[in-house]
Parts: structure tokens; C-alpha cells; sequence
């Protein structure tokens, strides 16, 4: 009990000095202690509370009368603050007063200083929206100007610098909107520029590649004329007068060829002047600064590219004309030269691996076309000048840096066309020539006749007589046939030209072409000439002439050739003209043809042969168509004076040896049945003729009687029947002492048969005369022997 009070004391303290807020837990305690704590609290609680009542009681009666003083005190004072309240109201009247109109004039000083303060405000935002209006309307001004790349300059300020200064203001939220759709219009307008300018350098390829091909060919003229300049000069210490007034002269030249330069250059128009690049640099410049440089870069290369397959595309009649070849390599060049400008006026645009590229693509195209459309071409001229066109052509864009050996190569190609078609042209003219020829010697009535012929020919003859008049060996296609020969080395130099090709390859080319000329267009013309039917013996004669000379000229068409490529024929590669055996082939033709028309003219006259087969007696003459037959071998063999011995000789021997073989086969023709002897008496009168004739030498050189060896068959076998010497031919036959060795048992068993028939036809009585009957049976006897022979021999074989 006596524990529990001083914790219910300290409890009181503690509810005493604790806030009312915090005595719960305090309180809790109370009931937390011993039981019948709480009734002892409660107690402790009543004491202690009447305990500060009596203390409360004591203070109020300690401080009483000062209270009741107070109150005396205040009622004191309570009309003297009535009295102080009246005045205070009053002076606060007063004051309101007088202060009404400072109130009204402060309100006013309020009023502008706000208004002060607003304009303040917005001078300050007014400053940072002016530049970026001004910007703004300057965008609109390059816009409208069509400065679009100075237009996206300003943008881009605009987004960076000037509009999120003012990004909070609803315009500048609209100009932020707007901007987007501006760099969409510029780059649509950019577009359409790009898109104005590849078509306009499509339609200005042509004039821009005709430009530079022009200024490359007179860049090549001009420095042809400088490196001839230099030449001159190169020698002026050997001939010091002499090279001054040549050095002046040159100079002169060289002088007009600056002026004429320049004036060309003055005439001539750039690249630039005949197509405005603009359009291409603010595009470029507009996608780079938009990011879209890569794009752009890719649709102007396949758009190039599109132009360039269209460029590379020839018209269907290219072929026909220079022009359609000029216009078709100017386009290229047009579009190299704008795609090469653009490689060193732009960065990355166009590189030099996506120009080389285009450009293998291109000139595997144009090669392709080239040799198409050249081979349809059949006039040289034609491919001469578009031999001219290509090296132009190469020589200017390798003036670009674009490589173009291929472009030569291909000229060594046409280079075998251009030679074809000279061949067909020089085919046709010495057709032409030689259907003009008259076949005869040049005649020459004085000796300046004489020099205009050898100054086309080179006919060299010291035992030629110099009186005049007389005739040239030759006939007038010879000097026309060597000056075309010359012609046409000439038009194959021309192809050789700026070809960039050593003398000695042109020499080599040249030589070459020469021998196709030789070789197979003028041996083909001479071999056809020779076959045609109204080419008779004289002309023959006269064609064997005319190819010995030509033969003999060939060393001077090499020399010729010699001079124009200054390569002496010692080099060891230097070809050799093949003329000597084209001549030579053409003159065996010719021979042939002789031998095979002088057959055929002793046919003609064998065929109008008339004889009497069953005549009883000869006439005593030979046949008319023999004489004449002869008459016409003298006439002809003595236009064969002027050709070589062996020539002549042989066919002499020829026409020899075919009238006898056409005479056997006239006594042996199967479809004659019956001979007489009188027949047979006078074809040995036509045969006596004919062995007279080659007796007479109709042409020299013959041994002995050797021309009338050709008839030694015949001359036996008529003998043999006219003498009737069958013991002697039986017995002796088959040695080689034989008088009758050339006669042979089946040809006179044939001849002997129709002897037979013809007997028995013509002597219808023959069997009652005893000298008729002998005679028959001997014939039948030697029938006999003879068949034996010819079965022994068909045995033997």
C-alpha cells in the first residue's frame, strides 16, 4: 500500500506536466498496476484536486483588491476613451479625406506601371520573335526566288537557333509544322530541276559531243602542225639560208594555225554553254543537306544509266549514211564528257569506278554495233570515213581518261571490211577495164605519147626502137591495170592513218592488202576474162603479153610501197608481193585456153568436113575445109610470134596432135559403116596437107620433124591400107624395126572391116571375077590374123 502511492503521486506529475494528447498511456498504467489500483487513484485524484483548489482559493483572495482596483481604474479611463474614440474618428475622416485623391493618383502610378511592366514584357518577347519572323519571311523570299539550298540554310537556323527560343507561341508551333513540308517541296522541286536537266543533257548529247570531237580534232591538226614545225627546225644549222626563209614560211603557217585555232576556239562552245549544271549542284547540295545525298546519288546513276542504254542504241539505217555514224558517236561523247564533268565538279556524285564502269558497258555495246552495222556497208569511202569517225572519236574521250585500245583493235577488224569492199570496188574496175581493152598494142605516134605511157607504166625495153610511130607491146589495160594497182595501195594507206601504228606494220598491212589484190581480185578478173566465150586467140595471145609485163612491174610496186613507208625491202619481216605466181597462174589460164579454143576451132572445121565414103577415086586435091583448116592455123600462128617460144611450140604440137586424133576418130567413127579406097586415097591427100604444114615450121623451134610426128599414126595406118602391104605389117608386128609399129590391130581391123563392106555393097558381080574374088579372100584372111592379134592382146592384158 504504502508502494503504490508514490507511483500514484508520480502519475498525477506526470498527468500535470504532460500534454492532454499523451495521458492515454499514462492513464492506461493506472489500470495496468495492482487490483483496486484504479479506486486508489481515483482517491489519490480527488485529494490532489481539492488540494489545488484551496491553493486556487488562496491566490484569488491574495489578488482581489488588486482586481477590484483595476475595475475602478478601467471605469475611470471609459469616458476618456469615448472621448478619444470621437477624436480618433474624426481625425480618421479627416485623413480619408485628404488621402482619396493621393489613393486615386497611387492607383494611377499602379495602373502604368503594370501597363510598364506588360510593355516591358512584350518588347522583350517581341525581340525574340521578330528574328525568327524575319527568318521565316527571308524563307519564304528564297523560296519564292527558287534558292532552295539557301532555304534550307535557313531552316535549319531556324529549328536550331531561333524557334526553340520561342517554342512555347502557337505561330512558332505552325512554322515548326510547316518546315517538314517546305523541305518536301524543295526536294520535289530539286527533283524536277534534276529531272529538267537530264533531259536537256540528253537532247544537247549530241551538240556537246560534237563540240569536243571537234576541239579534239583540232587539238590533233594543231599538234600535228607544231610537231612538222619542229621538224623544220631540226636542221637549221645544215641549211642556214636556205631555212630562213623556210622557218619564215613556217612560222607564217604555224601562225595561221594559232589564228585559226583560236578562231575555232572562240566559235566553239563548251559544255557548259550549251547546258546549264546548276540544277545538278543544288540538287546535290539540297539532298546532302536533307541527308539524303545517297539517295540522290543512286537515282541519278540509274537514271544515267537509262540514258546511256538509250544513247548506246542505234538507228536501224545507221549504215547508210557518215551522218547517222556522227550522230551516234556524238552522243556518246556527249554523254561521257557530261558524266566526266560531273566527276570533277561534284564529290562523290559520280566516281571514276562507276564512270569506268559504265564505260566497259558502253563499249562493249558500241563495238558489237559497230561491227554489225559495218558490215552491212559496201562503199569504201563510206568506211573510211567512219574509220576517220572512230579514231576521232577515241582520240577524244581518251582525252578523258577513258581507255580505248579496244576501239582500236576493232579498226584492225573493219580494217579487213574496208579491204573487202576496196576488192569488191577494184573488181568491178578492172572489169570495167578489161571490157574496154581492145586487145591491140598501144600505138604511139611521138615520143610525148610515148612518156605519158611510161610515166603510168614502167615499161622498160632497151631494144625497143625510138622511132616513132610504133606499138607498145602491151595493149592500154596494162598502164591503167598498174595505175588502179597504185590506186588502191593508196586507199588501203589511207585506212592505215592514225592508227597509231608503226611503219613497219603499215608496210606489213599494205603489202598484205596488195596481195589479196593480186592474188584473188585481179586473178579472179583475169581468170574470168579468160573464160568468157568472145575472148578469142588474139586476145588470148595478147592477155599472156599483157600479164609477162605486169609480171615484170611488181618489183616496182614493191619499191612504191617502199617509199610511201620508208621500210626497205631487206628487213628481215618485210613480205614479199605475190604477183609473180598470180600472173604466172593467170597465164596458164590463158595457155590452157588457148590450146582448149584452137581444139575447138579444129572441131568446127572437122565438123563441116563433107567426104564421099564410098567415093571410087579421089579428086585429086585436098579437101576444102582442110586448106581452109590450115590456112587458119599459119594466120594464127603467127599473131603467136610474140609470145614465148615454149608457149607457141606447144600449142602448135596441141592443134597437131588434136587434128590427128580428130581424123583417126573421123576413120574410126562407129556410125561410118563403109569405106572406100577411094575415100581413103583422098583423106591421105588431106593428110599429106597436114603433114606439109608441119613441115613448114609454122612456128620456130621445132627439132628435125618432130611437129610431124603427130601425124605418124595416121601417115602409118594409111599407108598401110593405101599400099596394102598386110605381109609385111603381120610379120613384122610387134618388133620394134616394125615400118607399121604405130598402127595398132584393132584400128586397122576396124578400118579394114568397112573396106570389107564396102566391097561387097559396091561390087554386086565381084564373085564372078576371079581377081575381085582373091582380093575379098585375102581380106577375110587378114580379118582373121588381125582379130587374132586383138584377142591376143585383150588376152595378154
Amino acid at each position: 500500500m504504502a508502494e503504490s502511492l508514490p507511483e500514484h503521486d508520480r502519475i498525477l506529475q506526470e498527468i500535470e506536466s504532460t500534454d492532454t494528447a499523451c495521458v492515454g498511456p499514462t492513464l492506461r498504467s493506472v489500470y495496468d498496476d495492482q487490483p483496486n489500483a484504479h479506486q486508489k487513484f481515483m482517491e489519490k485524484l480527488d485529494a490532489c484536486i481539492r488540494n489545488h483548489d484551496r491553493e486556487i482559493e488562496k491566490m484569488c483572495n491574495f489578488h482581489h483588491q488588486g482586481f477590484v482596483d483595476a475595475i475602478t481604474e478601467l471605469l475611470k479611463v471609459r469616458a476618456d476613451a469615448e472621448k478619444l474614440k470621437v477624436q480618433v474618428t474624426d481625425t480618421n475622416r479627416r485623413l480619408q479625406d485628404a488621402g482619396k485623391e493621393v489613393i486615386a493618383q497611387t492607383e494611377e502610378i499602379i495602373r502604368c506601371r503594370v501597363q510598364q511592366r506588360n510593355i516591358t514584357t512584350v518588347v522583350e518577347k517581341l525581340q525574340l520573335c521578330l528574328p525568327v519572323l524575319e527568318m521565316y519571311s527571308k524563307l519564304k523570299e528564297q523560296m519564292s526566288v527558287k534558292r532552295y539550298y539557301s532555304a534550307l540554310k535557313t531552316m535549319e537556323q531556324l529549328e536550331n537557333l531561333y524557334l526553340p527560343r520561342v517554342s512555347q507561341y502557337r505561330f512558332c508551333q505552325i512554322m515548326i509544322e510547316n518546315l517538314p513540308k517546305l523541305r518536301e517541296e524543295i526536294k520535289e522541286i530539286s527533283m524536277s530541276d534534276l529531272k529538267d536537266f537530264l533531259e536537256s543533257i540528253r537532247k544537247h548529247s549530241d551538240r556537246i559531243g560534237e563540240t569536243a570531237m571537234k576541239q579534239a580534232q583540232q587539238q590533233k591538226t594543231f599538234s600535228t602542225a607544231l610537231q612538222k614545225q619542229n621538224n623544220v627546225n631540226y636542221g637549221r644549222n645544215m641549211h642556214l639560208g636556205r631555212n630562213r626563209i623556210l622557218e619564215s614560211k613556217n612560222e607564217i603557217t604555224l601562225k595561221r594555225t594559232f589564228e585559226d585555232e583560236d578562231e575555232h576556239e572562240e566559235e566553239v562552245l563548251t559544255a557548259q554553254d550549251l547546258v546549264d549544271f546548276s540544277p545538278v549542284y543544288r540538287c546535290l547540295h539540297i539532298y546532302s543537306v536533307l541527308g539524303d545525298g545517297e539517295i540522290f546519288e543512286n537515282y541519278y546513276r540509274k537514271q544515267r544509266r537509262k540514258q546511256a542504254r538509250l544513247v548506246l542504241q542505234p538507228q536501224s539505217s545507221m549504215h547508210e549514211t557518215v551522218e547517222g555514224y556522227r550522230r551516234y558517236f556524238s552522243q556518246i561523247v556527249g554523254f561521257f564528257v557530261v558524266e566526266d564533268h560531273i566527276l570533277h565538279v561534284t564529290q562523290g556524285l559520280v566516281t571514276r569506278t562507276y564512270t569506268d564502269e559504265l564505260w566497259n558497258m558502253a563499249l562493249s555495246k558500241i563495238i558489237a554495233v559497230l561491227r554489225t552495222h559495218s558490215s552491212y556497208c559496201n562503199d569504201p569511202d563510206l568506211v573510211l570515213e567512219l574509220k576517220n569517225l572512230i579514231v576521232v572519236f577515241a582520240d577524244t574521250l581518251q582525252g578523258y581518261g577513258f581507255p580505248v585500245n579496244r576501239l582500236f583493235d576493232l579498226l584492225f577488224e573493219i580494217r579487213d571490211q574496208y579491204n573487202e569492199t576496196l576488192l569488191k570496188k577494184w573488181s568491178g574496175l578492172f572489169r570495167d577495164i578489161f571490157e574496154a581493152d581492145n586487145y591491140s598494142p598501144i600505138p604511139v605516134a611521138n615520143e610525148e605519147e610515148y612518156r605519158i605511157v611510161i610515166s603510168k607504166f614502167p615499161f622498160q625495153d632497151p631494144e625497143l626502137d625510138k622511132s616513132f610511130p610504133k606499138k607498145l607491146p602491151m595493149s592500154q589495160s596494162v598502164p591503167q591495170i598498174y595505175m588502179q594497182v597504185k590506186e588502191f595501195i593508196y586507199a588501203s594507206l589511207k585506212f592505215s592513218e592514225s592508227l597509231h601504228r608503226s611503219s613497219t606494220e603499215i608496210d606489213d598491212m599494205l603489202r598484205k592488202s596488195t596481195n589479196l589484190l593480186l592474188t584473188r581480185t585481179l586473178s579472179s578478173c583475169l581468170q574470168n576474162l579468160i573464160k568468157k566465150p568472145h575472148i578469142g586467140l588474139t586476145e588470148l595471145v595478147q592477155i599472156i603479153i599483157n600479164t609477162t609485163h605486169l609480171e615484170q612491174a611488181c618489183k616496182y610496186l614493191e619499191d612504191f610501197i617502199s617509199n610511201i613507208t620508208n621500210i626497205s625491202q631487206l628487213t628481215v619481216h618485210t613480205a614479199r608481193l605475190y604477183g609473180l605466181s598470180t600472173f604466172k597462174d593467170a597465164r596458164h589460164a590463158a595457155e590452157g585456153e588457148i590450146y582448149t579454143k584452137l581444139n575447138q576451132k579444129i572441131d568446127e572445121f572437122i565438123q563441116i568436113a563433107d567426104y564421099d565414103w564410098t567415093m571410087s577415086e579421089s579428086d585429086g586435091r585436098a579437101s576444102g575445109y582442110l586448106m581452109d583448116l590450115i590456112n587458119f592455123l599459119r594466120s594464127t600462128f603467127q599473131v603467136f610470134t610474140h609470145l614465148p617460144g615454149k608457149v607457141a611450140q606447144t600449142a602448135c604440137m596441141s592443134a597437131c596432135q588434136h587434128l590427128s586424133m580428130s581424123l583417126m576418130q573421123m576413120l574410126l567413127d562407129s556410125e561410118l559403116k563403109q569405106i572406100s579406097m577411094g575415100a581413103i586415097q583422098q583423106f591421105n591427100l588431106d593428110v599429106i596437107q597436114c603433114e606439109l604444114f608441119a613441115s613448114s615450121e609454122p612456128v620456130p623451134g621445132f627439132q628435125g620433124d618432130t611437129l610431124q610426128l603427130a601425124f605418124i599414126d595416121l601417115r602409118q595406118l594409111l599407108d598401110l591400107f593405101m599400099v596394102w602391104d598386110w605381109s609385111t605389117y603381120l610379120a613384122d608386128y610387134g618388133q620394134a624395126t616394125s615400118k607399121y609399129l604405130r598402127v595398132n590391130p584393132s584400128t586397122a581391123l576396124t578400118l579394114l572391116e568397112k573396106m570389107k563392106d564396102s566391097s561387097k555393097k559396091n561390087n554386086i558381080f565381084a564373085q564372078f571375077r576371079k581377081n575381085d574374088r582373091d582380093k575379098q579372100k585375102l581380106i577375110e584372111t587378114v580379118v582373121k590374123q588381125l582379130r587374132s592379134l586383138v584377142n591376143g592382146m585383150s588376152q595378154h592384158t
